[in-house]
């Protein structure tokens, strides 16, 4: 029976179907993730309240918040030869084998690792979590922007701008909502969501249950009339070579991806 299916015969005195536990999956070492973003309604600004809806959300929907996390991301560009990060427009002026720019993430639940994708060559290559290090002592790149994805606490408004965040379980989910922020400071660029899903890896199996949960967690959102709504855009993750098996690295395509979006609606 296909899982989608076999979730809906099951029933819960707090949850929909969809949250269910899958007794009889063995969770997976990478767990199928996917990122959304909120996008505003037009001439609508960001703000902490809107974020704290999200959350109550979560909570509405039998959430238990369970620990913090912070996901960072660094936009690079190539030294020129003055040593100097220039404009793009200064590409003569760079190492003709070094790409123009490159992003680095680093994952919450990693630190030990870091992630970095050259988006106009289509790669995502793990190293090191010393890698940024290195890469300043060889003085190739030079770290632009610091953005930092991550949860606040949804009961204490007031106080989200110092608070590393929570997390949320809901019965085979996952889900984290956050704030986008510049490294060191408060400003509120956008906000996402982080969901995941512990029974599979594999992305075409998990595809039919992560698109039952985003329905789901749009009616509830709806239901709070929030001036915007949460929307999801598909990594292409073949064009970086990755497979079918969730991991680490699908994770960081996403991010870039995300952020991506961020940015178009900010500049929108």
């Amino acid at each position: 029976m296909p899982a989608v299916k076999w979730y809906r015969t099951l029933t819960s005195r707090n949850l929909p179907s969809v949250f269910l536990p899958a007794l009889s999956l063995t969770p997976a070492v990478f767990r199928r993730r996917r990122l959304m973003h909120w996008h505003p309604s037009p001439g609508v600004t960001l703000n902490s309240q809107i974020l704290a809806e999200a959350c109550g959300c979560a909570e509405s929907l039998g959430g238990v918040k369970d620990g913090r996390w912070k996901t960072s991301i660094f936009f690079y560009r190539a030294m020129t030869r003055d040593g100097a990060a220039g404009p793009a427009g200064q590409q003569g002026q760079q190492h003709p084998d070094l790409p123009r720019e490159l992003l680095g993430v680093a994952l919450h639940e990693r630190p030990g690792l870091y992630f970095s994708i050259v988006r106009a060559a289509r790669l995502v290559l793990q190293a090191d979590a010393a890698f940024p290090q290195v890469m300043e002592k060889l003085q190739s790149y030079k770290a632009r922007v610091a953005l930092n994805f991550e949860v606040a606490s949804c009961l204490l408004v007031s106080d989200f701008p110092n608070l590393g965040g929570f997390q949320y379980q809901l019965g085979d989910f996952c889900l984290r909502i956050g704030k986008c922020a510049p490294n060191n400071s408060e400003s509120l660029r956008g906000i996402m969501m982080e969901v995941e899903y512990y029974p599979l890896s594999s992305i075409e199996k998990s595809r039919a249950i992560m698109e039952d949960f985003f329905d789901i967690w749009q009616e509830t959102v709806a239901k709070k009339s929030l001036p915007g709504h949460f929307i999801h855009v598909e990594s292409n993750f073949s064009e970086y070579g990755l497979s079918d098996q969730y991991s680490f690295q699908h994770t960081a395509v996403q991010y870039a991806t995300c952020l991506q979006q961020l940015m178009a609606t900010v500049r929108g």
